[in-house]
């Protein structure tokens, strides 16, 4: 590679290449537009969903709390307004009230995206930036009520205003938790980090993430949100982790890692830099991947005393963990990410010139990648997945996260994906299940309003023909091929057929075909 092209690929294609400027949130967008890049248009007013009803009857379904119970029913969920009234095994005899027949169906609550993106500006040097209205359409359509969207890449202010206008149920869309990114390439003493954070504070920002930041920068990060009530996520990747890794970061405050980077040099007992062969280049993604997907094998082996010290440590300081297993898959599987069967439908043509091999963009890094690199991720896979279940079984928090819209990963499709892989790692469905919703309010401190289905919290519910806990597939917007063998009848079953979020019930299949619709019509411009 050039040095002219590994130079357009810093500044054009890093994840942090569109935010690093000291004016928060915004010089995403601004380089953006700067460079001829639209930005799209905000998510047009709602003109689906119903409700929310003074009373809202959902009879005869089968509950699933999301607080860890086995699924028991038949019950009738009662609504009122935004807010679960009761839950009860009789069905009420309440004039004028909007009865949802749910027999032979599921109920649980809204999934929580704990890890997401609205909106790429890197997109734009290849076609037109994904519209907010297809993601939070894709999202819902799969029962995602709330996300964490960690970056506010499309600029603070226009993310934050679509966090106002979700929450006032003026447009189809997820609730959103905003976090700014912090711009650590051109802030890096912890005056200026404080003096940052304090900044997007007042605009709005629900919390921060941090990628690529110095060590006193971090430090003040973490005490500046603690005094302020802001949540911080951080990816420690490989510019700065040798300085701060997840262990580091958890003892200062930090409430969530995002991925896995930081936590195998945690690990590290015979080396305190990763193995990098000498011919390496960051700047390069398939360097970069390819060798992330062996550096888990450079860490402490399952079962040791170092594993188990920083995994006890890490769960005594109410740690969370964000695998976001499923944008890595392609690394061990790439064949099986970019011809995933819902690309046909579903995906924008932009979307989709996205994900292939492009040095200039971000996450579009399978320029020659082998069988060699594959098995390397499986085997990575496989210690990565060790030590996330076995956090979890020592109490520790872990929540489902999809990072979609980069390296074949559609939204709302690769949170099911997130679910499976979970389950792969070996969480029971029901554990998967509060990874994805208590777990994950939990985390942005919403566990009173969101994350259960209990009398009192929002009225955040996901309703589905078939039995989740039996078959994640059941959940996927294709839904799931099933043969009947009496009737010898191939068909697909599943697929969410509700989304109601604060009371107003979404007709799932319609929202898919809604973005069917966009996809179609992006193909004939």
């Amino acid at each position: 590679m050039s040095r002219a092209l590994i130079f357009l690929f810093v500044i054009v294609a890093s994840p942090m290449a569109f935010t690093q400027s000291p004016i928060p949130g915004e010089e995403g967008a601004a380089r953006a537009i700067r460079n001829g890049i639209a930005i799209p248009e905000p998510a047009p007013d709602r003109s689906r969903g119903e409700g929310p009803f003074n009373t809202l009857l959902i009879t005869d379904v089968t509950l699933i709390s999301g607080e860890g119970a086995p699924p028991r029913g038949p019950v009738t969920i009662v609504v009122e307004g935004d807010r679960i009234a009761a839950i009860q095994s009789t069905v009420p005899s309440i004039s004028g009230a909007r009865i949802i027949d749910g027999s032979g169906m599921y109920a649980l609550p809204g999934f929580i995206d704990a890890h997401t993106h609205l909106g790429n500006t890197g997109q734009g040097l290849t076609g037109p930036i994904t519209p907010p209205e297809y993601i939070f359409k894709l999202w819902m359509a799969h029962g995602i009520t709330t996300v964490r969207e960690v970056g506010s890449g499309m600029g603070l202010d226009w993310t934050i205003s679509h966090r106002e206008r979700s929450n006032r149920g003026e447009i189809t869309a997820p609730r959103l938790l905003v976090h700014a990114m912090f711009p650590g390439g051109s802030v890096t003493t912890a005056e200026g980090a404080e003096a940052w954070v304090r900044e997007v504070h007042r605009r709005g920002a629900d919390g921060v993430k941090l990628r690529g930041a110095t060590r006193p920068a971090t430090a003040a990060i973490y005490a500046t949100t603690a005094e302020l009530g802001m949540k911080t996520a951080n990816h420690h990747d490989q510019t700065s982790v040798y300085s701060t890794n997840v262990l580091d970061s958890a003892r200062m405050g930090l409430d969530s890692m995002e991925h896995w980077y930081g936590l195998p040099e945690s690990l590290f007992t015979d080396r305190t830099i990763q193995d990098y062969p000498v011919d390496y280049n960051y700047a390069d993604e398939q360097w970069r991947f390819g060798q992330a997907g062996r550096l888990w094998q450079q860490a402490a082996p399952p079962g040791s005393p170092k594993w188990n010290a920083v995994l006890e440590e890490l769960v005594d300081l109410d740690f969370t963990l964000v695998p976001t297993f499923t944008i890595y898959e392609a690394n061990r599987d790439v064949m099986r990410a970019r011809d995933a069967e819902w690309h046909a439908r579903y995906t924008l043509p932009a979307l989709q010139r996205f994900f292939m091999p492009d040095p200039r963009l971000h996450g579009s890094y399978h320029f020659d990648w082998t069988t060699a690199d594959e098995v390397a991720w499986r085997q990575a896979f496989d210690l990565w997945m060790q030590f996330v279940n076995d956090f979890k079984n020592s109490g520790g928090r872990v929540v489902a996260g999809s990072d979609a819209g980069f390296i074949f990963k559609l939204f709302g499709f690769a949170f099911i994906r997130e679910l499976e892989l979970l389950q792969e790692a070996g969480f029971h469905p029901l554990e998967v299940i509060q990874a994805a919703t208590l777990n994950g309010a939990e985390l942005i401190g919403m566990e009173d309003e969101i994350g259960s289905l209990v009398p009192g919290k929002k009225a955040d519910i996901v309703l589905v023909s078939e039995n989740p806990v039996r078959n994640f597939k059941v959940l996927y917007g294709t839904g799931h091929m099933y043969l009947d063998r009496e009737s010898g009848e191939l068909k697909r079953i599943g697929g969410v057929s509700y989304t109601i979020k604060d009371g107003i019930v979404f007709d799932a299949k319609q929202l898919l075909d809604d973005v069917e619709a966009m996809v179609l019509q992006a193909r004939d411009l």
